[in-house]
Parts: structure tokens; C-alpha cells; sequence
């Protein structure tokens, strides 16, 4: 089985291919600067040329803030080329695996969202990646989707490293108190994305949404102090104190929804697979960056 990365350097595109490169499975990585999607000819070319089984498309125009403004680009990358890529995996029987986000949903539920809750993105960010979900479903290819919600790991840009590395700096931390998601490690991200390859692989599997996310449920503010808790176990330096705050406070540019959590009950079931374990995913990120 063939399989092609696109996004090899992100932080969930170097663990899949961490993952892949020790199994059996002939892995093809491209990085932004080796294949840029935003060019389709070239990646339409280049996709029919390594003729893979599996694309894994761990993409996207993820600056929520900058998409505001940045509308076309955004829109670009995180729906138009993803449409591309599906007409392309659907000409050449290839299934698509594409990563999306808990930002499709307005965040005015009191629960966490399921599969077949209705999306209604607040931000552009979000808007563009629920259109790309829409485009793969209407291109006739063989695809699974997978909602996730606040990735961190020791890979690539994320709120884990960002908190390590302001720490070195800052004695007081002020966080934002009032949004609440499901942080999900990207080791557990990559594993399911395994898994559902070898489900490929070996059975009979349709397309389908999934939401795949942490087992615990909390705001940025909780998340910061579960990570700094795990790095005083560890003796690494942390702020004194942390202060919570709203988010008219932190004054961003872009909308967050006040409650992006999601429930991974359908693909944990489906696979039979456990939620993202939270606390052992900051342990394992702070282990690996020491």
C-alpha cells in the first residue's frame, strides 16, 4: 500500500509520517515548499504520477486571526484545493483521508458536538474549512474526514509550546478562560489515522465524517495549568502565577466559539479506539522537547 503526506512538516504531519515509516507502508512526504497545493496543475500532476493509495491531506490555512482579512488565500488552500485534490483522488481510486476542525460550529451548544450536529462557522477559517469538507463530499472520491480540536504534541507550532516557551520568559501568564475545547495529541491523532489506513487496507470501509478529540474537556486557561503541572513533575521552570481571562479581554481579531468540544464516541466505536488521553499526551510532549 502507497500512501502520500501532504503536509509532512506540520506538527500532525510529522508524526503520521513517524508513524508510517515504522510500519510496512511505502510512505511518499511532500512539504509545502516540494508540493504546493495552492498550484493544482502541478498537483494533480504529481499526485497521478506517485499513484498512491491513500492521500493524507494534513494541510491548511490554520492563522484563524489573519484568515479575516486574508480571505482569499484562506479559502484557497483550506477549500478550492482540497476540492482539487478530491476530483483528483476520485479519477485515480485513491481515498482521501482530510483533516478538518471544531471550528465549524458556532460554539452555542452545551455539549460537546457529534457528527451529525449542524456546523455554522463563526470565522472565516472556519467557514473555509467546512466548505473544503463540502467539496470532498460532492467530488465522487473515497474519503474519510476527521474533526479534531486543539492539537498540541512536540511537533510543529502549538498552545503546549508556545506555554513552555513563554515560561522561560514570564513569571505571570494571562489565558484566555471562557473558551472551552477538547485538546487532542497528536500522537493519538496519527495513531487512529493508522488504524483507519489498516482498516483500509484490509476491510471494507465507506466514507464517513469523524470527530476525533481529547478526553477531557476544557478552557484554555484549565489546559495551561494541566501543562504546567505535568512540567513542575518534570523540574522544568513555570510561570508564578496564571490568570484567567475573557475573551473580549484578549481582543482578537477573528470570532472563537465559546464551546468547540468534541464528541469521539462514533470513530472510537467504529474502530474500536479510545479518546486522545489528554494528561498523557502533555506528559509524552513535554518528555519528547526535554
Amino acid at each position: 500500500m502507497r500512501v502520500l503526506l501532504l503536509g509532512k512538516n506540520g506538527q500532525l504531519g510529522q508524526t503520521i509520517s513517524k508513524f508510517i515509516n515504522n510500519s510496512d507502508i511505502e510512505i511518499i512526504c511532500f512539504s509545502r515548499k516540494h508540493l504546493d497545493i495552492s498550484d493544482f496543475e502541478n498537483t494533480r500532476m504529481e499526485i497521478l504520477r506517485k499513484n498512491p493509495d491513500i492521500v493524507i491531506n494534513a494541510t491548511a490555512y490554520t492563522n484563524v486571526d489573519k484568515a479575516e482579512t486574508d480571505q482569499y488565500l484562506a479559502n484557497h488552500i483550506n477549500n478550492l484545493a482540497v476540492k482539487n485534490i478530491s476530483k483528483i483522488c476520485a479519477d485515480n481510486d485513491s481515498w482521501l483521508i482530510h483533516i478538518s476542525t471544531d471550528y465549524v460550529f458556532d460554539g452555542e451548544s452545551t455539549k460537546p458536538y457529534r457528527e451529525n450536529d449542524v456546523a455554522n462557522p463563526i470565522n472565516i477559517y472556519g467557514k473555509t474549512k467546512y466548505d473544503g469538507e463540502i467539496s470532498i463530499s460532492k467530488s465522487f472520491c473515497k474519503y474519510i474526514i476527521i474533526r479534531t480540536s486543539w492539537l498540541f504534541g512536540e511537533n510543529g507550532t502549538n498552545f503546549l509550546k508556545t506555554m513552555m516557551q513563554l515560561s522561560k520568559s514570564k513569571k505571570v501568564l494571562s489565558v484566555i478562560g471562557d473558551q472551552i475545547g477538547t485538546p487532542t495529541y497528536t500522537g493519538d491523532l496519527a495513531n487512529t489515522i493508522m488504524t483507519i489506513i489498516e482498516s483500509i487496507k484490509y476491510k471494507s470501509i465507506s466514507s464517513a465524517l469523524y470527530h476525533y478529540a481529547g478526553n477531557v474537556q476544557c478552557s484554555w486557561y484549565e489546559f495551561a495549568n494541566m501543562i504546567f503541572d505535568e512540567a513542575n513533575k518534570l523540574n522544568i521552570q513555570t510561570p508564578e502565577t496564571i490568570h484567567a481571562i475573557s475573551s473580549k479581554e484578549y481582543n482578537s481579531v477573528a470570532c472563537r466559539p465559546k464551546l468547540s468540544s468534541l464528541d469521539s464516541d462514533l470513530i472510537c466505536n467504529a474502530f474500536d479506539l479510545n479518546p486522545s488521553d489528554c494528561k498523557s499526551g502533555i506528559r509524552k510532549s513535554l518528555e519528547n522537547l526535554l
